[in-house]
């Protein structure tokens, strides 16, 4: 509980949090761009 506490209310959990939402993000904005890519196929 202590944890996720200090994810919340202090500036490093706040700025860890903010920087896995990116990477989430990111992760999800590459793997449908990859998969776009791949379904269209050769042109």
């Amino acid at each position: 509980m202590k944890l996720l506490h200090d994810l919340i209310s202090t500036d490093y959990g706040l700025m860890s949090l903010i920087g896995i939402l990116f990477m989430l993000g990111m992760g999800v904005f590459f793997l449908r761009l990859f998969l776009n890519k791949v379904g269209a196929g050769p042109r």
